[in-house]
Parts: structure tokens; sequence; C-alpha cells
């Protein structure tokens, strides 16, 4: 008796592993079909009529234009500019910095990103979750690589005088971005400036200010 309990816990923890991971792909490759209705991904284009252009990205190497007020600028490469992504799970971004810009805080919630300085130093910074909100920093150079573990508030700040570069990879084919200023006080509608004012612990027409701003 004890053996067969032992038998099947083993077979729920096996199964509850197999369920919380993504499903191995049963055929070569799935490209979206950007016509179809997306349902948490795209359905699959018929592969007779896939090219090498569902696989292709061109202008990486054309930097961003970093001429807004943070001084950075995001190139993404996912499942819409390469639709050849749809389940592969990952992408890629190119990030741009102006001296002294910043990628401002912000989360991905569906991956992990690990980035690459090809240009320039950066301050990079991680925060954990509650209570601890612990700020893990380094300072990067150029060909140095750092990880931001999925969910976890990040940021890059370049700390020169001249621009910046990095180039990073995410493990999913839309990692999403939430942006904590942007988020915090430029939903749709607003935050009602008192809630904020209390978590900010700020008076209310500071609130009104920044919500101006975005």
């Amino acid at each position: 008796m004890a053996s067969q309990l032992l038998l099947l816990a083993f077979l729920a923890i096996s199964s509850s592993i197999a369920l919380a991971s993504d499903p191995s792909s049963l055929q070569d490759f799935c490209v979206a079909d950007k016509a179809s209705v997306s349902v948490n991904g795209f359905a699959c284009k018929d592969s007779k009529l896939v090219d090498a252009n569902d696989f292709f990205f061109s202008g990486l190497h054309l930097p961003g234009n970093t001429s807004n007020p943070v001084g950075s600028r995001v190139t993404p490469v996912n499942v819409v500019q390469i639709p050849g992504l749809n389940t592969l799970g990952i992408s890629v971004v190119r990030i741009d910095y102006a001296p002294w810009g910043t990628n401002p805080p912000h989360t991905h919630p569906r991956a992990t990103e690990i980035l690459t300085v090809l240009e320039g130093s950066l301050q990079v910074g991680i925060i954990t979750s509650n209570p601890e909100n612990r700020h893990i920093t380094k300072v990067l150079q150029k060909g140095d690589v750092f990880v931001f573990p999925v969910g976890l508030v990040h940021y890059q700040h370049n700390v020169g005088n001249s621009n910046g570069v990095v180039l990073a990879a995410l493990s999913s084919q839309n990692p999403g971005a939430i942006t904590v200023a942007n988020t915090v006080f430029g939903s749709k509608p607003d935050i009602p400036a008192d809630v904020l004012a209390k978590a900010f612990q700020v008076d209310s027409n500071v609130v009104f200010n920044l919500q101006a701003k975005f």
C-alpha cells in the first residue's frame, strides 16, 4: 500500500511539472498567421505558404532615435517583426542610449532577459520582490553580460559621455514590458490621486503633476 501511494505521489508531481512547462513542438515550425484571431498566441500559417521572409528581419544595425525624455530607444524583434518566432519562446531587442540616457524601471511579465553590452558603460539594477526590495546593481562595460530574471523590476542607465548600445535576448516570443512610471502615472483612466498619494507618501498635487507628464 505504501509503495502504491508513493507511486501515485510521484506521478502527480511528474504530471504537475509537465503541465507547468511549454509543450514540445510537434512540427518543424508554426509561422504566425497574423490574419488570424490572436488567442494566447497566433495560429499557424499554412506551411506551404511559408518563405524565408517569415524568418527574417533587417535593420538591427541601425541606431534607434534617443531624442525623447528618457534618452533611450528599444528596437524589438519579436513575433510581430518575425512571424517565424511563433511558439519558439525567444526574441531579441536592441537598446540605444544617449549619454546619461535611461531605460527606466520596468518588468517583463513573460520573459527572462540576458543583455550584452556592445558599446558604452551602463549601470544596471534589479529590485527583488517584497518584503526585501533589495537593489542589486553593477556597472557594465563593453562585452559584459547581465541577466534580469523574469518578472523582476530592472533598469539600465548610461553612465558615460558617449552613446550606449546593448543587444538582449528574451525567453518569450512576446515578453511584454510594464514600465513602472508609465503604468502608475499614465494609466487610462487615472489611478485616483489620493491612492497614489498614500502609496508614495506625497501630496496629491505632486501626483497630479506626475500624471500630467504621462
